[in-house]
């Protein structure tokens, strides 16, 4: 195993806890935030905590893919559903890259003309 994701998500939890101590305005507005929505019925809770772990996958944040497995499998999500989520993250990094590498193109165009004087 990579890590051991049980004590992990006792220690972030601590830390997090901690956090919100130190500056309980911070950890409510994400409480709110984090809540958006989920009152409805459109995507159901699942489906959410699917999305969620695709994302903490594009944004590298392993505190986010402890806490939502946890609450995907609570859910009811299984290990294919979740794997299928995993695999629409990867395709949208790949994409993602691909993309912004066009930018990097169009950047050192527009900045090779600026130092020519076009």
């Amino acid at each position: 195993m990579v890590m051991d994701w049980n004590q992990y998500h006792k220690e972030i939890g601590g830390r997090v806890g901690e956090l919100g101590k130190l500056s309980p305005d911070t950890l409510r507005g994400y409480q709110t935030l984090s809540a958006a929505n989920s009152k409805t019925t459109k995507l159901g809770e699942k489906t959410r905590q699917l999305i969620s772990l695709a994302v903490a996958v594009t944004t590298r944040c392993d505190g986010c893919i402890v806490f939502h497995t946890d609450a995907a499998l609570k859910a009811g999500a299984t290990k294919e559903e979740i794997s299928e989520a995993l695999g629409v993250a990867v395709s949208m990094n790949a994409g993602a890259a691909l993309i912004y590498s066009a930018r990097v193109l169009d950047a050192v165009e527009a900045k090779a003309a600026a130092a020519h004087g076009d």
